[in-house]
Formats: C-alpha cells, sequence, structure tokens
C-alpha cells in the first residue's frame, strides 16, 4: 500500500518506519520539499522511502497520516488540498498540545470539541480515524513491554475505515483495540494524552501505555 505522513517530527518518522518495515512505500511531506529531516528519514529507510510536500503526500497516499502538530493541522490541509483527502481513510495521530501556558499543556480545542473533530469538518470527504495519540512515539510500532502489549484505543464515524486502521494497528503490534465510538470521542482521547503525559511526569517515567484490565 502507498502511505503519505503529513510531518517530519518524531511520530511520523516512528510510524513511517513501520510502514516501511511492513512493505509498504511511504512518502514522508513537509511545507517544502527536501526538508532537512524528511530526507535523512527516507535516506536511512531505502527505496520505499521518499519524500515531497505536504500535498505531494497526499496525493501519494491510498492511506495518509496526520503526524503534525495538532493545532497545525487545519493549515496543513490548506497546504496540501483538501480534495487529495477525498475518500481515503486518515489516521489522526495528532493531539492539540497548547503550551501557551507553559508545561504540561493544555489542549485546544477541548471540552465541546476536539482535533479530530477540527480535521475530519477540515476534509469532510475523507474518513478519518483517530489512533496513536495515547502513546509515546518509541512504542507505536511493536510494543515492547512488561505485562504488554498495550491496549490501543481508536475513534472514527467510518465503521469500515475502522476497520482498516484496526488491521494496521494489529500489524503494528496492537492486537487488542478498543473502539471509543465516533470522531467526536476524539476529545476524550486527546484528554487522555495529557492524562498519559500526566502520569509520565508524576512517575518521572516516559515509557508507560495504557491497558485496561477485564475482570
Amino acid at each position: 500500500m502507498k502511505i503519505g505522513i503529513m510531518g517530519t517530527g518524531d511520530v511520523g518518522r516512528a510510524l513511517g518506519r513501520g510502514f516501511v518495515t511492513l512493505g509498504h512505500d511511504v512518502r514522508m511531506g513537509a511545507r517544502t520539499a527536501g526538508h532537512e529531516k524528511a530526507l535523512a528519514w527516507a535516506s536511512e529507510m531505502g527505496s520505499r522511502a521518499s519524500e515531497g510536500t505536504f500535498a505531494d503526500a497526499a496525493k501519494f497516499g491510498e492511506l495518509l497520516v496526520f503526524a503534525t502538530l495538532g493545532t497545525a493541522n487545519p493549515e496543513v490541509v490548506k497546504l496540501a488540498g483538501a480534495a487529495n483527502f477525498a475518500g481515503k481513510v486518515v489516521i489522526d495521530a495528532t493531539n492539540p498540545l497548547d503550551f501557551s501556558g507553559g508545561f504540561p499543556p493544555d489542549l485546544n480545542p477541548k471540552g465541546n470539541d476536539s482535533g479530530g473533530e477540527t480535521l475530519q469538518r477540515a476534509i469532510p470527504d475523507a474518513r478519518v480515524v483517530k489512533a496513536f495519540n495515547t502513546v509515546g512515539n518509541v512504542f507505536m510500532f511493536k510494543p515492547q513491554m512488561e505485562g504488554g502489549p498495550p491496549d490501543m484505543f481508536i475513534a472514527g464515524d467510518d465503521a469500515e475505515a475502522k476497520k482498516t486502521v484496526t488491521k494496521i494497528l494489529a500489524d503494528f503490534g496492537w492486537p487488542s483495540v478498543i473502539d471509543f465510538g465516533g470522531i467526536k470521542a476524539s476529545r476524550w482521547l486527546e484528554a487522555m494524552c495529557i492524562a498519559w503525559v500526566l502520569a509520565c511526569v508524576g512517575t518521572n517515567n516516559w515509557r508507560l501505555a495504557f491497558k485496561v484490565l477485564r475482570g
């Protein structure tokens, strides 16, 4: 499958590495072609990896991933062209983190809206599924943890898109996926990111992930 990734940060590179390892062709997009991090990543990953602009990645991918700063997603859509997302499954791995008040961050938007909903409104003809946003990037692919594997949580309005993402998550080493419902549930998944940050700070350990215990 052809995968387009929006974003060149730690999350984008980690997910891109996972897709390439699984045999997919991946194009990483940035504001401009030739981005230093994207070039370095593509060189490291080999022939299945390439880089370009957000628009290049959006056109290339049969499945698309947002791994940008969550608050920048509407601008990224404008740069990539909303039409390039039409009909495609889009994984939203972002959180709309707001550091204006310092650390730990807050969310913007929050409460009666979310980054996932904002992204779905920006690309109404795409099928957005929130996933990967509740775990650190080092554990996104084939997580190896004591007591693991952890659980992954998803949200989205399209049932078939969620089935596609659940299959991808299984390939990424996440056999247990909990569906929170429609994209509106991104409000709670994004809040879980803040809970994860606070738990990591409180335990002085950034190698944490969530798991639901079943009685």
